[in-house]
């Protein structure tokens, strides 16, 4: 696993051990930045589920002004934290060791707003609408944010009305969705 492009083009990334982790493979993380060519132009990006921080540390090495990254396991969070220090981007980059639930709310408190959102939950986690919902309650997605869920293929739950499926591709047993926010109408429950 590494950084495919950019700044840090080539840089090797350290992974947590064990099965709680799913690093992106480097091809669909390519795949994955190249469907984003043209829709995502730069700002700050939120990996609520960061494992490794391989997808935020790719966003920052292409361009991002800031990335947030997010994990509740320890040994995930010391990893991020390795990979940081090996990318050195100390300055764009912010680590938080909690669940996503208190990083959407120190983010809102905090009045943070991103234009892509990482979700690459764990699978038994397949559900995102309420998260999603949760996210743009919070005041944290941009207009336009998106969205990029990778998910198990075959999973048949979609986001909330506010967020425009615009692209989607499938690799084996993965399937990566992009989701443009386009805001809720006026009455709609978030």
């Amino acid at each position: 696993m590494r950084i495919i492009a950019g700044s840090a083009r080539g840089t090797p990334l350290l992974a947590p051990r064990g099965m709680d982790t799913r690093p992106t493979q480097d091809q669909v993380k390519e795949s994955l930045f190249n469907m984003l060519q043209g829709a995502w132009e730069g700002g700050a990006a939120l990996d609520l589920f960061a494992g490794s921080g391989a997808l935020g540390l790719e966003a920052v090495s292409r361009g991002a002004e800031l990335a947030v990254l997010v994990d509740q396991s320890k040994e995930a969070a010391q990893c991020i934290r390795r990979n940081i220090e090996k990318l050195r981007c100390q300055a764009k980059v912010e680590l938080l060791n909690c669940d996503w639930k208190q990083a959407v709310s120190k983010l809102a408190r905090e009045g943070r707003r991103f234009e892509l959102v990482f979700l690459d939950p764990p699978y038994r986690m397949d559900d995102l609408g309420p998260l999603c919902g949760e996210l743009a309650a919070a005041g944290l997605l941009a207009s336009e944010a998106i969205i990029v869920w990778e998910r198990r293929t075959g999973t048949e739950k979609t986001l909330p009305s506010a967020f425009a499926l615009f692209k989607q591709r499938a690799y084996g047993d993965t399937e990566m969705l992009l989701y443009r926010y386009e805001g809720y109408a006026k009455g709609e429950n978030v």
